[in-house]
């Protein structure tokens, strides 16, 4: 069966199941995730510096299976394997954090879950672009955005109503958070199709740059250098608290980020298609490096909220639209590979990134580690605007 077949609410089949999968994944990890930096601040009684470190290991290291992931499955030329193993393994790690008693287990649990995502990203990104006509892979890897970010919503809110009727019970919403994380795992096995790949044993992926072009090359170098000032979203979240959000409202504060994300995803996929995507990815740059300059000098709770609606707005803006990008550049042969070196680039930056925010907030206060981000996004955003400025003018890709 061709997987392109059949289109459901206006994209092609996978894409539409891969989105459900990634918006009950998404419901199952957001549960979690707004609660984590909280749970352990106030209940294990550790410091932001040791929580930056927490973040920063468990995002990067995982990362690294990401090229990997990706290699791997353009070698076996599978991808719906890695798809169920990935999200198995994040699933089944929900245990782990809701049995923690000390700040090790719950580096162990984000270690774990962020294994799986490792293994799950570059090989369902693959299969998006094999499975929708270039023309349209803004709109498809938006939808995809969109329905991951949905789940993103549904967590907190299911978090906030837990919370709501068992207050403080932390332990109750991260076992919780298995059931839909189950869900995501069946609808891979029983709906999601692989299209088979015909590749000569001459044409076999190597862990190099040298098959890609310098567009490729160049762009990996900027979004490496945005990451690593773009910490983990957990000092977002530390910031609305000492702004004076209650622990029941941080959820909400990050259900309505999330909301707006996945508003914005999918139309910004669909202008990407139609005025080049290089102008929507720096019109994100510059507008992360305003959102983090306002957490920077805000202190008001309607400033701090605002600024979290604009971040969902530049997420939006930028997940599915850079990786729309790289399916117009990627060689066929090597799409997994590819996507799988940029999602380990990105996500060794965050190590760095975190740890340096977390020591900046410790020691300089929590300005600094805002500051840093907004520096390294306009830095970023200039560097984008030179290098692809041709491209840029005549609204190419």
């Amino acid at each position: 069966m061709n997987v392109r077949d059949k289109k459901i609410v206006g994209v092609e089949r996978n894409v539409f199941f891969t989105g459900l999968v990634s918006f009950f994944m998404d419901f199952s990890s957001e549960m979690i995730y707004p609660l984590v930096p909280i749970f352990l601040s106030s209940v294990l009684g550790v410091s932001k510096s040791v929580i930056g470190l927490i973040e920063g290991i468990a995002e990067s290291t995982a990362s690294l299976l990401k090229v990997f992931s990706g290699w791997f499955s353009d070698r076996i030329r599978k991808r719906k394997i890695l798809l169920i193993t990935g999200y198995g393994i994040s699933t089944l790690s929900r245990p782990i954090v809701a049995l923690s008693a000390v700040w090790g287990h719950v580096l162990a649990f984000r270690f774990v879950d962020r294994f799986g995502k490792g293994i799950r990203g570059a090989p369902r990104d693959a299969i998006i672009a094999e499975s929708a006509p270039s023309k349209d892979l803004g709109r498809s890897f938006g939808f995809h955005r969109g329905m991951d970010t949905l789940g993103a919503v549904a967590g907190p809110a299911a978090a906030f109503l837990i919370l709501l009727f068992f207050t403080g019970n932390y332990r109750l919403v991260f076992w919780l958070s298995m059931i839909p994380g189950t869900i995501a795992v069946f609808i891979i096995i029983l709906f999601i199709k692989e299209k088979k790949v015909e590749r000569e044993k001459t044409s076999l992926p190597k862990l190099s740059l040298k098959d890609f072009d310098w567009r490729y090359r160049a762009f990996i170098a900027i979004v490496t250098l945005f990451a690593i000032g773009n910490s983990s979203d957990v000092f977002l979240i530390l910031k609305a608290s000492d702004a004076g959000f209650k622990e029941t409202q941080i959820p909400i504060i990050y259900l309505s980020f999330n909301f707006v994300y996945a508003l914005t995803s999918l139309p910004a996929g669909i202008l990407s298609d139609r005025i080049g995507r290089k102008r929507v990815i720096l019109t994100g740059f510059i507008l992360f490096g305003f959102i983090y300059l306002g957490f920077a000098v805000s202190s008001e709770q309607s400033h701090i909220f605002g600024l979290f609606l604009l971040y969902g707005v530049f997420m939006g803006l930028t997940e599915g639209v850079q990786k729309a990008y790289l399916g117009t550049i990627i060689p066929a042969e090597f799409r997994a590979t590819g996507y799988g070196i940029y999602n380990t680039f990105v996500g060794i930056a965050i190590f760095p990134a975190s740890v340096i925010g977390g020591y900046l907030w410790d020691n300089h206060g929590p300005h600094a580690t805002f500051y840093y981000g907004s520096i390294t996004a306009f830095t970023s955003a200039i560097l984008f605007l030179i290098i692809f400025s041709r491209d840029i003018r005549r609204k190419k890709l």
